[in-house]
C-alpha cells in the first residue's frame, strides 16, 4: 500500500504539471475493471472517439481496461490523487467512502426495469446524488446502466431455499451483503478480476452479478447454473478528478460534457443489447443452464429480500429512499 501511494503521488504531481505545456494535448486516463467488449468498455471507447474528434485532438483519452492499472479497491484512491482522471465504478463503491446514499441502487427490487431507473438517474434525484461526490474531490458526470443482477451457482437454484449455505461472491457493498444473507447464503467480497479463479477453484460456490459480466468475464465457463432473478440494479457512476475537471478550459469542459451525454445514451442502449446477446451466447454455449423463475418463485425472492429495504433505509438515508419512491410514483 505504501508503494502504491508513493506511485500515485508521483503520477499526481506529473498530472498537475501537464496543462502547463500548451502545445501538448490534455490527457485523460480512463481506467476501468471490465473488458473492452462489455457495455462500459464500448461506451468508454465511444467517449474517447467523440472527445478526441470534437476537441480536434486537443484532448487525448487513454483507456486502461481489465484492471490494467488498478483493481476495484485501488481505483478511487488513484482518482482522488490524480493518477487517473476518469473512472466508471459501480455505484456501490462509494458506500465505503462514506457516501452511503449511492447504495440505494443496490436495494433489492426497488427498481423493476430500466425505465424506472432512468426516472431517477436522469432526473433531479440523480443529479443531487452526483453533487454529493464533490466534497470527496470527485465530479460526477453521468450514470451508466449495466443491467440487473442475477445469481449463478454450481448447483441448481430456483427458490431462496436452494441458495442457502452457498458462498456467493459480491462486490464491496453492505446492501449486497444483506441481500445474500437474507436468503441464507454466505457473502464473500472480492474484486471482479479474482472471481473467475475463485469460481473455478471452488473458493466460492456462486456469484451475484450482471449477465454481461457473467459472459465477458467468462464466469459462465465455470458456473453450471444461473437464475434470472434480476434482484437489484447494476450500474456505474462516471466520475472525474474534480481539480482536473475544474482546471480545464471552459470550451473543452463543455465539449466533453456533450461527448459524455452522447456516450451515456450509447452505453445504455449497448447495455440492453449486450445483456440480451450475452444471455443468448451463454445459452448457446451449453455450459450454463439458465432458469427463468415462475411468477410464484419470483414472488418468493421478492418476499425474502424485502426486509433488506427496511433494514438499510437508515444507513442509506431515509430522505434519499423517500425521494426515489416519490420519483418512481410520478
Amino acid at each position: 500500500m505504501k508503494r502504491l501511494i508513493t506511485t500515485l503521488a508521483i503520477a499526481a504531481a506529473f498530472s498537475a504539471t501537464a496543462p502547463a505545456f500548451a502545445s501538448a494535448p490534455i490527457v485523460i486516463k480512463f481506467s476501468h475493471v471490465v473488458t473492452p467488449d462489455s457495455p462500459k468498455g464500448q461506451a468508454a471507447e465511444y467517449f474517447k472517439r467523440l472527445a478526441e474528434e470534437r476537441t480536434k485532438s486537443r484532448v487525448k483519452v487513454v483507456i486502461y481496461p481489465n484492471s490494467q492499472l488498478y483493481k476495484d479497491k485501488e481505483e478511487l484512491e488513484a482518482l482522488q490523487l490524480g493518477a487517473v482522471q476518469m473512472l466508471a465504478p459501480t455505484t456501490s463503491k462509494f458506500g465505503p467512502m462514506g457516501m452511503k446514499e449511492f447504495e440505494v441502487f443496490d436495494l433489492p427490487y426497488l427498481f423493476m426495469n430500466e425505465d424506472q431507473v432512468h426516472k431517477v438517474t436522469r432526473g433531479p434525484v440523480g443529479q443531487a446524488l452526483l453533487k454529493k461526490l464533490e466534497p470527496r474531490g470527485l465530479k460526477g458526470l453521468a450514470f451508466w446502466d449495466n443491467g440487473f443482477r442475477v445469481f449463478s451457482a454450481n448447483r441448481p437454484v430456483r427458490t431462496p431455499q436452494d441458495i442457502k449455505g452457498l458462498k456467493i461472491r459480491i462486490n464491496s457493498s453492505k446492501v449486497n451483503t444483506a441481500i445474500v444473507q437474507s436468503v441464507g447464503a454466505l457473502p464473500q467480497t472480492m474484486a471482479l478480476s479474482e472471481v473467475y479463479q475463485a469460481l473455478q477453484t471452488g473458493v466460492v460456490d456462486g456469484a451475484d452479478g450482471n449477465i454481461s459480466n457473467l459472459y465477458t468475464q467468462k464466469q459462465f465457463e465455470v458456473q453450471k447454473y444461473m437464475i434470472n432473478t434480476r434482484h437489484s440494479y447494476s450500474g456505474y457512476a462516471v466520475v472525474v478528478n474534480k481539480s482536473f475537471w475544474d482546471g480545464l478550459p471552459g470550451d473543452i469542459r463543455t465539449t466533453l460534457e456533450g461527448a459524455m451525454k452522447d456516450a451515456s445514451e450509447y452505453n445504455d442502449k449497448m447495455a440492453e443489447k449486450d445483456t440480451a446477446a450475452a444471455l443468448s451466447a451463454i445459452k448457446a454455449s451449453g455450459k450454463t443452464q439458465i432458469y427463468e423463475p415462475t411468477g410464484a418463485e419470483k414472488a418468493a425472492w421478492v418476499k425474502a429480500m424485502q426486509p433488506v429495504q427496511n433494514e438499510m433505509a437508515a444507513r442509506i438515508g431515509t430522505d434519499t429512499v423517500k425521494a426515489i419512491h416519490t420519483a418512481l410514483a410520478k
